[in-house]
């Protein structure tokens, strides 16, 4: 970073806020209609860059003067990967103040060996954050000059129509607030202008100026090459996205078509009718699904090796292919996509009477009740713990039928072989007592009158 930049206006620029409150007034208003009801709470991902110090600065001030009942708020994802970062951090933290908007700081871990790139590991974990925050919505600064960059980048790295159809406007997430870009259709002299007329400040991010990243690379030396020759190279590779973005929609649709027809009674995709879709289809199929899952596009590689392992998996057998964000799982004749587990405990962990404990990403809660659940006596019969799955264990949980093994349990129960290792057992003294997903061993069962505890598995998100 050097010091904070800034900038002042010449009068050629004073139409910059103009412009700007007119997009994001029509913006919030779209927002609202939306909803159907009034109020909602909206989150700028900051990074203390230009563009969302323009994009926070201008919806700060145009909340404050119009009637649009939204709460607006900041999140700043400190990554740690700049020698500056605590400085961006701290100019973040003064603009909230100044503008009286409530901030929140996330700092990250970034691998670096991770596999996927730094960059790639960064925005995955930044993009977690967003996912965490609590809003309906969480705007990214993204404006037209990025949008045209990221079609030529993603069609360079042989992107197919979804990857052509660069950054979409809005972004239903699995979890968490819908992604919005609301300076999507703005170039990026416009809010040059709105800056300069204004006399903000912002950081400069010091690797924004190295040319061993690809995009850094089409930003200063391809774009102005192409805009000598092609006048408007950005608005048409924009408008292009658009164009691309409506074609990616229909295979959406096609997807969802051929999901509807192939789906089991629980709702997952079969193999056996997978298989029997044309490869086109089957691919477009695949790549909705994943990203339905919440996780990223996959590329053309690892979809083409995924439909060899399905054409080629047994209906009963586990297959599994793996990204950065999931794997790939066929059982008992169904697809799932699965995303990676947190590490389950390897040390019993103890229970003294808490309403509930952690577990592998998840918790187990301890319910009272009356005529359900273990039986509050049985547990004098020595000291209570959960413990991960050792191989081995048996259990009861009908009193008409004799004690068997886990694994048979769990096989009859339908559990798939990737969730039994991170179920919860519950142990009373050298006895099993229950178990997640299973139930209770019929020995510690209440009856109908006698006070108990339910104990409830609920599994976290998965990472």
């Amino acid at each position: 970073m050097a010091a904070p930049k800034s900038s002042r206006s010449p009068d050629r620029l004073q139409s910059g806020a103009q412009r700007l409150a007119a997009v994001l007034s029509d913006f919030l208003a779209s927002r609202l209609t939306a909803r159907g009801r009034p109020g909602g709470r909206l989150c700028v991902g900051l990074s203390g860059g230009r563009d969302s110090v323009v994009l926070l600065h201008a919806l700060s001030r145009l909340l404050t003067s119009a009637a649009f009942p939204i709460a607006l708020s900041a999140v700043h994802v400190d990554h740690g990967i700049s020698p500056q970062a605590d400085a961006w951090a701290a100019f973040c933290a003064d603009c909230c103040r100044r503008w009286d908007v409530p901030l929140r700081t996330v700092r990250v871990a970034v691998p670096r060996d991770s596999g996927e790139g730094l960059e790639a590991a960064a925005r995955r974990l930044r993009h977690a954050v967003f996912a965490g925050c609590d809003a309906d919505w969480l705007a990214l600064a993204h404006h037209r000059d990025d949008q045209a960059e990221t079609v030529l980048l993603n069609l360079l790295r042989g992107a197919g129509i979804a990857g052509a159809a660069g950054m979409l406007a809005e972004r239903p997430q699995a979890r968490g607030p819908s992604l919005v870009r609301p300076l999507l259709d703005v170039p990026r002299a416009a809010i040059e202008a709105y800056a300069a007329e204004q006399g903000l400040s912002w950081i400069e991010d010091e690797s924004n100026d190295d040319l061993h990243f690809r995009r850094n690379f089409l930003r200063r030396e391809v774009m102005p090459r192409l805009v000598e020759k092609f006048s408007g190279a950005q608005k048409a590779l924009a408008r292009a996205a658009g164009h691309f973005a409506e074609g990616a929609l229909l295979l959406d649709d096609l997807a969802a078509i051929d999901r509807a027809r192939l789906a089991t009674p629980t709702g997952r995709i079969g193999l056996s009718g997978f298989n029997a879709l044309a490869p086109a289809r089957a691919r477009n199929l695949l790549r909705f699904e994943w990203v339905a899952a919440g996780f990223r596009a996959p590329d053309t590689r690892w979809i083409d090796e995924a439909l060899h392992q399905l054409t080629t998996a047994g209906g009963l057998s586990e297959t599994c292919l793996a990204t950065p964000d999931g794997e790939l799982h066929v059982y008992r004749g169904e697809l799932y996509c699965v995303g990676h587990f947190p590490d389950v405990p390897v040390a019993p962990l103890s229970w003294a009477g808490e309403a509930e404990l952690p577990w592998a990403g998840g918790r187990v809660r301890f319910v009272p009740a009356t005529g359900v659940g273990v039986r509050r006596g049985r547990f004098d019969d020595g000291p209570v713990c959960l413990r991960p799955r050792q191989g081995g264990e048996r259990l009861q949980p009908d009193a008409r039928r004799p004690r068997r093994s886990l694994r048979n349990l769990l096989q009859e129960a339908a559990v798939p072989p990737w969730e039994r290792a991170r179920l919860p057992l519950l142990w009373c003294g050298e006895r099993l007592a229950w178990m997640g997903g299973l139930g209770v061993d019929s020995a510690f069962a209440c009856a109908p009158d006698e006070s108990g505890i339910v104990p409830v598995w609920e599994p976290g998100l998965v990472k």
